[in-house]
């Protein structure tokens, strides 16, 4: 299918950042600021665990009318009817992923240098590729090497694939990154750190209007 992104912001909810809060809490106030797209990221939590938020949030995500996005488990997004899921590297090949969800479900995944974006789209599977980190971040306890604006621009003039991009990214530094090449941001810390996480995902969408 041919998928683009409905926001220039792609919000990923997390509690690396802020263990006090939970996944539903956060997702709660992002869906709350009006984004259409987000994605539901849980380590170091069971299965059982992982099913049970994730059911919580495509509730909340059904009410907002927003497309819920899974991250690394495949099982998990087709469980809960989510919009699609994304994944590493490391996690479920994307052809696997593809008979477990069908043809009309996103997926999304992760790459980390050009020959690996450029593999992405020659599988021709993936409807979206994330690239990074574009800076450093503290969201991942071990973090690919950075890749810079050099690196996007470079995956962006040899792949066709909408590409988000994400790594360290901040509300100041959006539009160079969106300027270098990129389909959309994807942010977990500026956004899960804020004190008020609904009013700075407001803010970070009336930005990149």
């Amino acid at each position: 299918m041919s998928f683009s992104f409905p926001s220039r912001v792609y919000p990923i909810v997390d509690t690396l950042n802020d263990p006090r809060r939970s996944h539903v809490e956060l997702a709660g106030a992002v869906l709350a600021a009006g984004v259409p797209f987000l994605q539901l990221r849980v380590k170091g939590e069971s299965t059982g665990r992982f099913v049970e938020t994730a059911r919580e949030v495509k509730a909340l995500a059904d009410q907002h009318r927003a497309l819920l996005i899974i991250n690394d488990r495949a099982d998990i997004a087709k469980l809960v009817d989510a919009a699609g899921v994304h994944l590493g590297q490391d996690d479920l090949p994307v052809a696997a992923a593809r008979q477990i969800l069908g043809p009309e479900k996103i997926i999304g995944l992760s790459t980390h240098n050009l020959p690996q974006a450029e593999a992405a789209a020659r599988d021709g599977i993936a409807d979206y590729i994330g690239f990074g980190p574009i800076f450093p971040t503290q969201s991942k306890e071990q973090p690919d090497p950075v890749q810079g604006l050099e690196g996007l621009r470079q995956v962006r003039a040899r792949v066709t694939l909408p590409i988000v991009s994400i790594g360290g990214i901040t509300t100041s530094t959006s539009r160079e990154v969106l300027a270098a090449g990129a389909d959309a941001v994807a942010m977990i810390g500026e956004i899960m750190r804020a004190a008020d996480v609904r009013f700075a995902m407001q803010t970070l969408l009336h930005a990149l209007t």
